[in-house]
């Protein structure tokens, strides 16, 4: 076989392989590197999903897996199969910058309870994945480093923040990803990249050591080309852990077996509520229409489809957009010249700590971090607090009695993922609202702390772009969503013939001319 079939195999054919001795893990992970040399460029051209390589290292843990595998030794069901880390999750060995200038370079003392997890189950990663600066954005065009573009058309957003993850699969450079979702950004970019993107519940993933931008909101979740990869890195994330607080006691949930039993496409006995508020006006015509043809699939399928209303969603983005912002402001306070990260020290005499900070925050941040922070402050500010942010909580809390009385309809909730297709880079740019409103539907489920899937359903006609529609289930019931995306997605598979992503055009080569094993990407 060739390094490029190996780089086209779904993670669970590839971790099938490994196991029956077909292909060793450095082959594989060789194949990856140089597939990512070839089409991943930089910010001036390629794909530009990672700002980090780490070949040399990669190919050492694979030929360590490979030892141990050779040895006889009981290995995890991904052991060997490469994958690339959201910047937002620290890492030894490798910088943690979060696509910002005021980390550039910074490489963490320890690693986040999710990656000790990838290594501990032998999974080789490649990279760190590119990303809106801390998080805040949606189309992956406010990194520090430069955007990434969309590999069905490089003039296009592959979604944000975590764009560089969504982008990097559907470019086959990896064949699983790790994001984080705070108001989609899992999602968001799985459904305008046709890849698959799991927010799980909140808690059901450890936030140790993912770099926190709003803290009640944030989580880890995976990011794959199909729901069985999905659910596979999914169950090496989840668990419980003792250096979050936030972390959900009891045992994951067994999401793997749940995808399997979904692949019959059969699901009858499932009751499927279609969410009247996300949906119509502001949608684009051919990401309703594949929403509405996925929906009639699941009637086929034996689901029971009804129509839910969550009046209160209408009001989550606006209370998002206050939430947020006013945890960020908390958060990124520590990044203050001081402790880590860039300091600029302004000339003179004399200098304070004060002006040291502000030169250097002024100099790191980028404009719509500082946007973000700015209203987050006044939103917490003496005389405004319970008019702004505590007004968002109550709203929030509305939002979740929405979802409490939906659930006590119907066994899931589906919706499309985005309005929109990829738009063009540098659109939205100038009108941060309109960016925002690409959250519209993705955001409650954060609000909420509910789990969500994003999966992609077809192409919309107006441009031949991905389509996805998103899955929402109750807390700690993610398994709901790996069933009825596993099943939805086997019924699509039998009417295209070949996975959506078997359309996307192959990659021009770059200009790059390092080898696959270079080190610094930003």
């Amino acid at each position: 076989m060739s390094a490029a079939d190996l780089t086209r195999w779904d993670a669970s054919r590839l971790a099938a392989a490994l196991q029956a001795g077909e292909v060793s893990s450095v082959d594989a992970t060789r194949a990856h590197l140089d597939r990512i040399a070839q089409v991943d460029g930089d910010a001036d051209a390629g794909v530009h999903a990672f700002l980090h390589v780490a070949g040399e290292q990669a190919l050492a843990d694979a030929a360590e897996v490979d030892a141990r595998r050779g040895r006889g030794e009981e290995l995890g069901p991904l052991a060997g199969v490469p994958v690339g880390v959201k910047d937002v999750l620290t890492t030894t060995g490798m910088p943690t910058t979060c696509g910002s200038r005021i980390l550039e370079g910074w490489v963490s003392p320890y690693d986040a309870t999710v990656v000790r997890q990838l290594k501990a189950a032998g999974m080789v990663i490649v990279g760190k994945t590119n990303m809106d600066e801390f998080a805040m954005g949606s189309t992956t065009e406010r990194s520090a480093f430069g955007p990434t573009r969309n590999p069905w058309d490089h003039t296009r957003i592959p979604g944000g923040s975590g764009g560089g993850s969504a982008a990097a699969l559907a470019a086959f450079e990896v064949p699983l990803t790790v994001g984080s979702d705070t108001g989609g950004s899992i999602r968001q970019p799985a459904a305008v990249t046709g890849t698959v993107g799991v927010k799980p519940t909140y808690g059901g993933v450890s936030r140790y050591g993912l770099v926190a931008m709003a803290s009640s909101l944030d989580q880890a979740g995976p990011c794959g080309r199909t729901v069985l990869d999905t659910a596979l890195l999914h169950e090496v994330m989840a668990g419980h852990d003792p250096h979050d607080s936030t972390s959900l006691p009891g045992p994951a949930p067994q999401v793997v077996a749940a995808a399997r039993e979904g692949a019959s496409g059969d699901l009858r006995g499932v009751r499927v509520g279609v969410v009247r508020e996300l949906g119509g006006e502001g949608y684009q015509a051919g990401v309703r229409a594949r929403f509405d043809e996925a929906v009639a699939l699941l009637t086929e399928a034996g689901a029971d489809v009804v129509e839910v209303g969550c009046p209160n969603f209408a009001h989550a983005l606006p209370a998002y957009y206050l939430i947020m912002p006013s945890e960020a402001s908390s958060n990124l306070a520590r990044y203050d010249g001081m402790r880590y990260g860039l300091r600029v020290v302004p000339d003179g005499d004399g200098v304070t700590a004060e002006q040291v900070m502000a030169a250097t925050r002024a100099a790191g941040f980028g404009e719509e971090v500082k946007r973000r922070v700015i209203l987050g402050t006044y939103a917490l500010s003496a005389g405004y607090y319970d008019a702004y942010y505590g007004s968002a909580q109550k709203v929030r809390t509305l939002v979740q009695r929405d979802f409490d009385a939906a659930f006590g309809q119907v066994d899931v909730l589906v919706s499309p993922t985005a309005p929109t297709t990829a738009y063009r880079l540098g659109e939205k740019l100038d009108d941060p609202l309109a960016m925002y409103a690409g959250d519209v539907a993705t955001i409650p489920a954060n609000l909420a702390g509910v789990p969500g899937m994003s999966l992609p359903v077809g192409l919309a006609d107006e441009d031949g772009l991905p389509v996805g529609l998103q899955i929402l289930a109750p807390a700690r019931e993610d398994q709901r969503l790996y069933r009825v995306g596993a099943a939805l997605e086997a019924l699509l598979l039998q009417r295209w013939g070949a996975p959506l992503l078997a359309r996307v055009p192959e990659q021009p080569a770059t200009a790059a001319t390092a080898s696959s094993t270079t080190e610094a990407r930003a």
